[in-house]
């Protein structure tokens, strides 16, 4: 069985994130740079993340991001130029998540990320846990 994507498109990540990564495709839409970008992430894939960015990434961002075990992606709201996305991650055994209002511009030909709005939010204790369990937050790693 294939596994799925990181990104949750309900697709595998072989036909969804993976060409993008490859760079044997080019995101069609600034949802799929932003998915595409999550499994970077996920991957720890530098070389796209910086290609896909108005701004080079310092490597020690990278660093401090090997401590992270990202867990799920939520997009909120998309369109042709902006996308507000949800990120949960693991850091030292806590949950959190990262609201975040992104911007994508054309840029040599290419859309690419420009910058982002960090938003403020928690994880609301109802919700579905960002581990994959299926149980309610406050019933599993919320406790």
């Amino acid at each position: 069985m294939m596994k799925l994507c990181y990104c949750g498109s309900e697709k595998t990540f072989d036909k969804c994130c993976e060409p993008l990564l490859l760079e044997k495709q080019r995101p069609s839409s600034a949802e799929a740079l932003m998915r595409s970008r999550y499994s970077a992430y996920v991957t720890k894939n530098a070389k796209y993340l910086n290609a896909t960015s108005t701004t080079k990434i310092p490597e020690v961002v990278f660093t401090a991001l090997d401590t992270l075990q990202w867990l799920q992606l939520k997009l909120e709201k998309t369109s042709e130029t902006e996308v507000t996305f949800c990120a949960y991650y693991k850091e030292n055994g806590v949950i959190e998540v990262m609201k975040e209002h992104s911007f994508f511009v054309e840029d040599e030909g290419r859309l690419k990320y420009d910058s982002g709005e960090i938003l403020d939010i928690n994880i609301q204790r109802n919700e579905s846990c960002p581990c994959g369990s299926g149980k309610k937050y406050k019933k599993c790693c919320g406790k």
